[in-house]
């Protein structure tokens, strides 16, 4: 009997380390423990850095799923504010053929939506500090009316106020994007604006809502004698600050388990309702002037906030050592080492670094141009490779896999949970990591800061491979003669200390010919300088190939080369000078042009002595080459 089929599920999702998304993957966490299923998140931190380019990094690992590979998806498209990326996952999901659930959005049939409440419990929260704190001027800080729970929050807020006939003033009203910066910008502007204070500050999340207490303490108000201020979601540190948050509970780790339970059960064939709806609730406290008897106690509280400032603490620890290491990084064999040397510190089984198979890109193309395009930037590359797996101390790796495959090495059992994201420089694709069964990528702070470090570090590499290549490339113009591809005089230069004192420690004789063309200029006067080039390339292949047995030889000077290498005696002169001839003759011959291609050549063969340098005795040659040079008709170097 074969083995019951594993069930895999994908869930794509930004901004995991978020208390909202980590409430939800929680749920979906335990429920696919439950349930034995695999769990694949494709995770992007976009939005959060000012650059463009990056977000365009983060966003392309949605292009890594491939749906074939999956029974079901979980899409939290609420945690996406970029509208262009939330259509693309939204189009390719209705495509897919497979059972799909959204969370807080029914604005797709299509899909199965798990949502919360949030008009009921928002209408409480204004109603609220109207009718029992008596607020009339009031501002609202809302989310991106593009994120359906923005709007929900938003159009309540509107009919409650409303209801009270008090005037929305759009002055009043801060349109952000659910992070924290926008609760700073919005107090800013308020203070600015140059109307009477509000009497309360509703804000569509706890993020947005702890910013602006924090920024309206600083300028010297006091919370909530001065202004009343609420947030939404009733996370961690909203109920711990002080004064802690008036806002609104929402059943989040139920969403996301009841998320992965309908999705496994409308795999397996079950109907349900397309939209349920989980009831949220209105917590009032501090910031509004109430009190509340549900604190925790100070002992609870002082545990589990040293327990936040310890876990960031040894976080920093690891991502400062890791960094500086990461930074000294030449390989991506060094490169394996390091991060698989920290994984140890984090909470995680495995840890798998893909990179795409043109990683290191081409450095010509980005100096020739600005165009991104220039470089992989869009989806992954249709093979990759696997320089590290990482798996409970033991590293391994994989030179090549299918990159619609997703996972080098694909688990064989169920219950497992996976967070993929995206390793990339700027816009540019490196590849992916898959960190798997671990809190780490969604309770740590840092997972993001030290994903952007290895990101890094794999771009210092790869440029450090072009700028050794560039090196190479300037070198080899600096002692290489271009128009000949042998030796120029700096060439020469370099290459002939190793083999002079290789000889002087041996007691060897050395071999210096000087070879000079003779006719260049009736070639060039006669044919053009482009067959004066070609002749004495013709020529400088017939050099080359006398330059055997350690020897080497290089252009000189115009039309000037030089052989120099060991020797066993004099007796190596004719033998040389013999093949030089023989070998030129056959060169004419064989291109057959209306001149000949000629050159005279001197040879000295000498020991090493101290009071003898090296040029004096290619100056020895130069005078025997000259001597036969004078004896030559060169009146019959052209030929008739």
């Amino acid at each position: 009997m074969s083995a019951e089929k594993i069930i895999e599920i994908a869930v794509l999702v930004a901004g995991i380390d978020e208390e909202y998304q980590g409430s939800v993957i929680e749920g979906i966490n335990d429920s696919a423990k439950r349930y034995n299923v695999n769990v694949s998140y494709f995770s992007a931190f976009g939005g959060v850095m000012t650059s463009s380019l990056y977000d365009i990094g983060e966003y392309n690992i949605y292009e890594l799923v491939n749906y074939n590979r999956f029974d079901g998806a979980i899409l939290l498209t609420n945690t996406i504010n970029d509208p262009v990326e939330k259509k693309k996952i939204v189009d390719k999901a209705k495509h897919a053929n497979i059972p799909v659930v959204v969370l807080d959005c029914d604005d797709y049939k299509e899909f199965y939506n798990i949502s919360i409440d949030n008009s009921a419990a928002m209408c409480d929260i204004v109603r609220h500090v109207i009718k029992v704190h008596n607020a009339r001027n009031i501002n609202y800080v809302s989310g991106p009316l593009g994120n359906p729970e923005a709007l929900d929050r938003y159009e309540a807020f509107i009919q409650v106020m409303k209801e009270n006939n008090i005037e929305v003033d759009e002055r009043r009203v801060y349109f952000g994007e659910f992070r924290a910066i926008d609760g700073v910008r919005s107090v800013e502007n308020m203070l600015s604006s140059g109307l009477p204070m509000p009497d309360a500050i509703i804000c569509a999340n706890d993020a947005m809502a702890l910013a602006a207490v924090v920024t309206l303490e600083d300028r010297g108000y006091v919370i909530p004698r001065d202004v009343i201020v609420t947030g939404f979601d009733n996370t961690y540190y909203a109920s711990h600050y002080c004064p802690p948050l008036t806002t609104v509970s929402r059943p989040l780790f139920d969403a996301g388990y009841k998320a992965c339970e309908q999705l496994v059960k409308l795999i397996g064939g079950e109907v349900f309702d397309n939209n349920i709806v989980l009831k949220s609730e209105a917590v009032f406290s501090e910031s509004c002037g109430c009190l509340r008897d549900d604190h925790d106690d100070m002992r609870t509280y002082k545990k589990s906030t040293f327990k936040v400032l310890e876990k960031c603490r040894t976080d920093i620890s690891l991502l400062n050592r890791m960094t500086s290491e990461l930074a000294d990084t030449e390989s991506t064999d060094a490169n394996v080492s390091i991060v698989g040397k920290y994984l140890r510190e984090t909470d995680c089984d495995q840890f798998c670094m893909c990179l795409c198979s043109d990683w290191e890109g081409a450095f010509s193309d980005e100096l020739s141009s600005s165009n991104i395009n220039n470089y992989h930037i869009n989806g992954y590359t249709p093979k990759m490779s696997a320089p590290m797996i990482w798996s409970k101390g033991r590293i391994s790796s994989v030179d090549s896999f299918n990159s619609e495959d997703i996972f080098p090495k694909p688990f064989t059992t169920g219950g497992n949970v996976s967070y993929i994201f995206p390793l990339h420089f700027r816009a540019r694709c490196l590849g992916y990591c898959i960190i798997s069964n671990g809190s780490f990528p969604y309770k740590s702070l840092l997972c993001h800061s030290m994903l952007m470090n290895i990101s890094n570090s794999i771009e210092n590499i790869r440029k450090l491979i072009h700028l050794n290549s560039v090196i190479d490339e300037l070198d080899k113009l600096y002692v290489v003669d271009p128009l000949c591809g042998i030796y120029n005089r700096n060439g020469f230069i370099r290459n002939t200390e190793d083999i002079y004192k290789k000889c002087e420690r041996e007691g060897l004789p050395i071999l210096i010919s000087f070879i000079d063309m003779d006719g260049l200029k009736s070639i060039n006067d006669s044919y053009g300088h482009k067959e004066g080039d070609f002749a004495l390339q013709k020529l400088a292949s017939v050099i080359l190939s006398c330059s055997k047995n350690g020897r080497i030889c290089a252009r000189f000077g115009g039309d000037e080369f030089i052989i120099f290498g060991a020797a066993s005696g004099k007796g190596d002169i004719e033998p040389l000078e013999s093949a030089f001839l023989e070998q030129l003759e056959k060169m004419n011959r064989m291109i057959d042009k209306p001149y000949n291609i000629d050159a005279s050549i001197g040879t000295v063969v000498t020991d090493i002595t101290p009071d003898i340098p090296l040029f004096s005795i290619i100056t020895q040659a130069d005078e025997i080459m000259y001597e036969r040079k004078k004896k030559k008709k060169t009146s019959k170097y052209l030929r008739r």
